[in-house]
C-alpha cells in the first residue's frame, strides 16, 4: 500500500511545485507558473489542491511597485510536505544504535527501543479506550499503525479467528538487527488491544514471507 503522501502528490506537477517552492521562501503563481513553463490557471488549480491536502499554506503580501494593485498572494510549503523530501531514516537510526551500543553496552539499544514502544503504547491508549470490542480496537490500531508508515489488513474467519496481515513494516530492518524489538512491538499490541497476540509467519508464494498476528478473543 502506498503511503496517502504519495498519493497526494501523484501527479508529475505537484512534485514539480513542491520542489520548486523547495528552494524558495515563497513563491506567486506567476512566478511559479514561469519557472515551470506550465499556464497560469493550472499552476494555480495544483497549488490550491495542495493546500487543501496540507502541503502548501498562503499568505498575502503588498505589491514592491509602491503598494499598487491588491496584495500578491504567495504559497509556501507547510511541515506537512517535509517528509516527502529525502529524510534520514534507517541507515541512520541503526548507526546510531550501534554507536551507542560501543558507547553504553550491548543490551542499550535494546532498553532505548523498549522506551520506543512504551511511550507509543501510552500515546495511542487514548486513542482505543473507547472502544467496546476486540474488532474496534483492532481496527483502530491499524489505523494508527499505517499512519505510522506500516501497511496491513484485518482478517477474520471462523477457522482462525481475528487476525491481523502484515504487508510492510517501516520497522523490519531496525527488528532484523534487534530482533528483541519485535517482542517490544507485539507486548504492545496485547495490552493495547488487550488480548493475547501470536506471532505466525507464513509462505507466500515460492520465496515470500508474511507475518500474521493471530488474537485470541477473550
Amino acid at each position: 500500500m502506498f503511503s496517502q503522501a504519495l498519493r497526494d502528490i501523484s501527479r508529475p506537477s505537484h512534485a514539480e511545485i513542491l520542489e520548486t517552492l523547495k528552494c524558495s521562501e515563497g513563491m506567486p503563481i506567476s512566478d511559479l507558473a514561469r519557472e515551470l513553463g506550465m499556464s497560469y490557471m493550472g499552476v494555480k488549480q495544483h497549488c490550491v489542491n495542495l493546500e487543501k491536502k496540507g502541503y502548501l499554506e498562503s499568505w498575502r503580501v503588498p505589491r514592491e511597485e509602491a503598494g499598487v494593485g491588491r496584495p500578491e498572494k504567495l504559497y509556501r510549503l507547510t511541515e506537512k510536505a517535509e517528509p516527502l523530501f529525502p529524510q534520514a531514516g534507517v541507515d541512520l537510526t541503526l548507526s546510531f544504535m550501534e554507536a551507542i551500543g560501543l558507547q553504553y553496552g550491548e543490551t542499550m539499544p535494546e532498553k532505548l527501543l523498549f522506551r520506543y514502544f512504551q511511550d507509543r503504547r501510552e500515546e495511542w491508549q487514548k486513542k482505543l479506550t473507547s472502544a467496546q470490542s476486540l474488532l474496534e480496537r483492532c481496527s483502530r490500531f491499524v489505523d494508527l499503525w499505517e499512519k505510522a508508515g506500516a501497511s496491513a489488513t484485518i482478517h477474520h474467519t471462523p477457522l482462525e479467528g481475528l487476525r491481523i496481515e502484515e504487508f510492510h513494516n517501516p520497522m523490519k530492518r531496525i527488528y532484523a538487527r534487534y530482533p528483541g524489538a519485535r517482542r517490544f512491538e507485539q507486548q504492545m499490541m496485547e495490552q493495547l488491544l488487550r488480548t493475547k497476540v501470536t506471532l505466525e509467519e507464513r509462505k507466500v508464494g515460492k520465496a515470500g514471507k508474511r507475518l500474521l498476528y493471530l488474537l485470541e478473543s477473550l
